[in-house]
Parts: structure tokens; sequence; C-alpha cells
């Protein structure tokens, strides 16, 4: 049996922020002030202090001396440059799955995350689907069995799922787009083919941040 600790509050306060940030409904530049939080949740300024240095780790808040917590800003360059990276972290988890694997139930995570984003896509169920797609991630993280490539994935999650969101929620379509480079995700794993690997990530990579640096002009 697994021990797994509940969340602190501090983390339970970041999650909340969070997900207002990602759906947008805190806005880029926009104060986060402290009190006011504390007063909305019936929490300790101590707890909420925990929990914006936890959001400014996961680059969804910038903090500055006298100026306090803002949200961060997303700018083309950012987005660019984060998709980049997260392209190559995918790819290391992608390989490790293929090279992991060792029977076919190793894979069901994968085929039921496939079919939870389908029926996302049926529902146009924005937040799901982005959820969904950020558990393929997760299903990963054991067979790649690296901690610091699991912290390092799981700290700039939450500012790609901003990313993400912004474009879907302007292009809703896309999602099918997108569950067709899964699937040719997963025919790629399946026959352990580290470069066509490459190839599909590098293209979802490349695809996520079109649509974004789109709807960023558009916003």
């Amino acid at each position: 049996m697994t021990f797994k600790a509940p969340d602190s509050l501090a983390e339970q306060i970041a999650h909340h922020l969070a997900e207002r940030i990602i759906r947008g409904e805190m806005k880029p530049g926009e104060r986060i002030q402290e009190q006011k939080v504390t007063l909305a949740l019936n929490v300790s300024r101590g707890s909420v202090r925990e929990a914006l240095l936890i959001l400014e780790r996961r680059h969804l808040v910038a903090i500055l001396p006298r100026r306090g917590a803002h949200v961060t800003e997303l700018t083309a360059h950012k987005v660019q440059s984060l998709c980049t990276l997260m392209s190559e972290l995918y790819i290391l988890l992608g390989n490790a799955v293929a090279n992991g694997w060792e029977v076919q139930a190793d894979m069901a995570p994968f085929v039921q995350i496939q079919q939870r984003l389908s029926a996302s896509f049926e529902r146009q169920d924005i937040r799901t689907f982005v959820d969904d797609s950020f558990n393929v991630m997760r299903a990963a993280y054991p067979f790649a069995n690296n901690p610091y490539l699991q912290e390092t994935v799981e700290n700039l999650q939450p500012a790609m799922s901003r990313a993400y969101f912004l474009a879907l929620e302007q292009r809703k379509a896309e999602m099918s787009e997108f569950i067709e480079l899964f699937e040719r995700l997963l025919a790629a794993v399946l026959a352990r083919d580290l470069p066509q690997i490459r190839v599909v990530l590098t293209a979802y990579a490349r695809r996520s941040c079109d649509l974004v640096v789109s709807a960023l002009t558009v916003a």
C-alpha cells in the first residue's frame, strides 16, 4: 500500500488560484491581494503567502518587491520558449513508455485517457480535455522513474495548461486534431518507434504553440 499525504492547505489554495488563472478568470497582470484571498477562503495569511510562492515556482504568478503578487503575462516569446522545452520533456516520457511497456495491459491507462479525450471533444468540454491531456504525462511517470523529470514537468504543467486552455477556448475544433496526434503517438509507442515519437510530439508542440500565439493576438 502506498502512502499519500493529503495536500497541504497552501497546496489547496495554490490549486484553487491556479484553476482561476488557467481558465482566464484572473487576467495577466492582475494583482493578487493576500488579504482578499485570506478573507474569501477563510484561511491564514501565511498559507496564502506560501501558496503564492508555489504559484511563482509554477510560473503562474510573479512576486515583485513592493508590488506584491501579480498573474504572469503571456507573451509569444514565453509561449514559444515553453513549448520548445515541453516538447523535449514529452519526448523523454514518450521514449520511456516505449522502452518500458511489456504487456498490452501496461498501455491500458493511455487507452482510457484516449477514450476520455474523445468523450470530452464530443461534449466540447475544454476543461476536462486539457486536464486529461496532461494526465497522459502522469501516466508515463512510472515508466520514466525519474523524480527530477517528474518535478520539472509538474512545475511547468500549469503554465502549459493555461496556454492550452486559451487556445482551445477560441478554437474548439482543434481538439480533434490533438486527438489524431495522440492516436499517432500511441501507435508509435506500441511500435517502439522512437524517431516517430519525436516527429509526432514535435508536431504536437509546434501546433500547440501556433494556436496559442494566434489566440494571443485575438485576446
